[in-house]
């Protein structure tokens, strides 16, 4: 029996369960696209699947909206593969594992992929129905926009007509985006040195974390793991000799790091001082960030007596100031939409290897100017200290219209069918309707999807009733765009 067999709306929760047991992470999308291939095929309709597995399934107008302006639907079909520290999930071959919990959907120890399985099963969903009176639909499926938004970024739009898009890849139900950030991936290598070091070996642990999205909840004062591991680093440094020889931290660029750890040789007398300073820095950070990530914690593992190739006193000074004088976090507030973030970093995954430490991170801008300058300065901060810097993954921010006919519309459908306004808001994530909207001229855009929370990581909550309204909502929209 399917554990969301009995979930109403039964075809949008028959879809989402379908794509859950299909593994489809970000750079894994093969098998889910080649899934919605199949399903155009079985209901004979239209399709287009390009080179990197972008698919578009086309269906025609039903009766009487032969003449009413075609709609866009769009999402992605690739998900943040995040798991607990314990769990022995295989994101390459295993379907996710799921529970249902009152009004939640979760994933056993690992994310559930609501972001963006939902958009998927919906537009399914959609599909199928014969029963639902609609404009002509191109509904769009992305892949790899977690990593930068590759998919809409490589997709050729000049095979779509439509000029109201609907994505479905919000995580609030009642509210409107209409507008979001532009962003890009960048990657510092620093070269490092190594020499023969011998000590007791200890490794030290931040953990306890809440992590999340480094766009919509880069303002919920979130610690980050690897810039508190560096900071104990440092602050260890100054008070007993401490050689490090091994680093690593976060596993995405666009999510908030859970959990960092570094090893290090210490002499005998000071692992025992090194303990009690973890101690004492965990009551200061839970104090820090007593409210929104109180839970932290910085423990050592005392190991034994070792012979490592530690870092040289040089290389080890030049990654942590690295780490302690990198731009993160919120850079910058919108000064016109009060509490939008305009600007902001995360530094998502540091890896010390033998010969280089390797820092990637998700850089956002709804400003291209100051997205720009951002990632200069982290260009120039690199660069200053004899490393490399790389970047990936540009795209546009999505500027808000205010011409807009779909909006509007969207606004007055769910005031009838809720008796109270939605929220119209522009958000710091990074969306992909800033590249439809680039590249098709004129094109109306809106960002709708149901409540989801603690997205990106293994704590990610799906609601079940939420789902449903926000699916009979967009029904509704597509009932009520009649020419």
């Amino acid at each position: 029996m399917a554990v969301l067999e009995n979930l109403k709306p039964e075809r949008v929760f028959y879809y989402f369960e379908e794509i859950c047991n299909i593994p489809h992470g970000s750079g894994n999308t093969k098998q889910i696209s080649d899934y919605l291939v199949e399903f155009a095929k079985k209901k004979e309709l239209r399709f287009i699947q390009d080179e990197m597995g972008n698919v578009v399934i086309f269906k025609e107008a039903s009766k009487g909206y032969e003449e009413s302006p075609t709609v866009i639907l769009q999402g992605h079909v690739d998900m943040v593969c995040e798991k607990t520290a314990t769990s022995q999930h295989d994101f390459e071959k295993d379907g996710l594992k799921l529970c249902v919990e009152g009004d939640e959907i979760y994933a056993k120890d690992t994310t559930l992929g609501g972001d963006d399985g939902i958009a998927v099963a919906y537009e399914l969903a959609v599909l199928e129905d014969e029963t639902l009176a609609h404009p002509a639909i191109e509904a769009v499926f992305t892949v790899d926009e977690e990593i930068g938004l590759l998919g809409a970024e490589g997709f050729d739009t000049s095979v779509l007509k439509g000029k109201y898009l609907i994505n479905l890849d919000s995580e609030a139900e009642g509210y409107l985006w209409s507008g979001c950030a532009g962003g890009l991936r960048s990657y510092s290598e620093l070269p490092v040195k190594r020499v023969e070091g011998t000590g007791l070996s200890c490794k030290i642990i931040v953990d306890g974390l809440l992590g999340g999205h480094s766009g919509s909840e880069i303002n919920k004062n979130r610690s980050n793991a690897i810039l508190l591991l560096a900071r104990f680093l440092h602050e260890c440094g100054s008070e007993l000799d401490l050689f490090l020889y091994d680093m690593k931290g976060g596993q995405k660029n666009n999510a908030i790091p859970r959990q960092a750890d570094a090893e290090v040789l210490v002499s005998a007398e000071d692992a025992g001082r090194l303990e009690q300073m973890a101690k004492v820095f965990t009551s200061t950070l839970q104090k820090e960030y007593t409210g929104s990530d109180e839970n932290i914690q910085v423990h050592v593992e005392v190991q034994e007596e070792s012979t490592k190739q530690v870092l040289h006193p040089a290389s080890q000074e030049k990654v942590l100031f690295f780490l302690i004088h990198y731009p993160n976090g919120i850079r910058k507030m919108c000064g016109f939409i009060e509490g939008l973030v305009e600007t902001s970093c995360n530094v998502g995954i540091v890896r010390l290897m033998p010969s280089t430490f390797i820092c990637e991170t998700s850089v956002r801008s709804s400003v291209g100017s100051e997205k720009r300058a951002l990632a200069d300065q982290i260009r120039y901060l690199t660069e200053f200290l004899g490393g490399e810097y790389d970047e990936d993954g540009n795209y546009p921010a999505w500027e808000y219209k205010k011409d807009s006919v779909l909006r509007p519309l969207m606004t007055k459908v769910y005031k009838e069918m809720y008796q109270k306004e939605p929220v119209v808001e522009v958000i710091h994530a990074g969306l992909e309707c800033g590249l439809f909207y680039e590249k098709i001229k004129g094109l109306d855009c809106v960002s709708i999807g149901p409540d989801m929370k603690d997205i990106h990581t293994s704590e990610e909550r799906l609601s079940i009733s939420s789902t449903k309204r926000v699916y009979e909502y967009l029904v509704e929209v597509l009932k009520r765009i009649k020419k």
